[in-house]
């Protein structure tokens, strides 16, 4: 259901339900979050990738155990607060750069799940749907958080009231995804992108995460003074005193993320 792998120093989660377009179980979330989790917290983890196998990215909750626990009279089975949005909150807020490789469809969960991440590159074959209204229900996965932040308010609502598909161009287009690849590079461009993020400071990338949360919620003097804080923070790193070595003697700095 999730495949881990560990390759220089990126963390690559799959989602690996192929045959069920990687639709989330309650077993599958349980899994993503253990996974999630265990990328969060190795350190010898500088990056995150996070994919999908066959034609799909995810393409959110598995309907069939969705009907079944409202026909058993369970509801959400608590699942949004128990496991959408742990995940959610980890990759939003771990300290390591996450990417998402689109390499299909992302609905409704699996779109917010891909919005969580901090770069998205995507496959010419991508699309994208908020397909919430469509079964009745309001957004969730944080992506009235995420995508209000990516496109602004009216874009937002359209996306999430409308329920539109967006292909790859369009998403592009409006700012959902970073890049868009062929579907046959999208492997190889996501993970050079994920090795380049594992290999550059590590301290500075959390900081800038951090200061970005912050910033979106706090007025411009609350955010000036917790940008303060955290140059605070990265000027004692080893990382910042090596790189201006590097810098002044004209060569290029290497990073250990310390």
């Amino acid at each position: 259901m999730i495949r881990y792998d560990v390759t220089d120093a990126v963390a690559t989660v799959t989602l690996d339900r192929p045959d069920a377009m990687n639709s989330l179980t309650s077993e599958v979330k349980a899994a993503l979050l253990e996974a999630v989790r265990r990328a969060a917290g190795d350190p010898e983890v500088r990056a995150v990738l996070l994919t999908g196998s066959g034609r799909a990215f995810c393409a959110g909750q598995d309907l069939r155990e969705h009907a079944a626990n409202l026909e058993a009279g369970r509801g959400l089975a608590n699942t949004v607060r128990e496991q959408y949005n742990p995940i959610v909150e980890l990759i939003t807020t771990m300290d390591k750069p996450v990417v998402a490789a689109v390499n299909g469809v992302a609905a409704g969960a699996g779109a917010a799940l891909a919005f969580a991440c901090d770069l998205r590159v995507a496959s010419d074959k991508a699309k994208f749907a908020m397909a919430f209204t469509g079964i009745g229900l309001a957004p969730d996965s944080g992506a009235s958080w995420t995508l209000r932040r990516l496109v602004g308010q009216g874009r937002a609502a359209e996306l999430l009231l409308l329920g539109e598909p967006v292909d790859a161009a369009r998403a592009l287009e409006l700012g959902l995804v970073s890049r868009v690849v062929p579907a046959d590079d999208l492997p190889k461009a996501a993970q050079e992108l994920a090795v380049r993020l594992a290999q550059g400071p590590t301290l500075a990338y959390a900081a800038t995460k951090r200061a970005l949360a912050h910033a979106a919620t706090h007025s411009l003097s609350e955010t000036l003074r917790v940008e303060a804080d955290l140059q605070d923070e990265c000027v004692a790193t080893r990382d910042h005193q090596d790189a201006t070595k590097s810098f002044l003697a004209k060569e290029r700095p290497v990073f250990h993320g310390r």
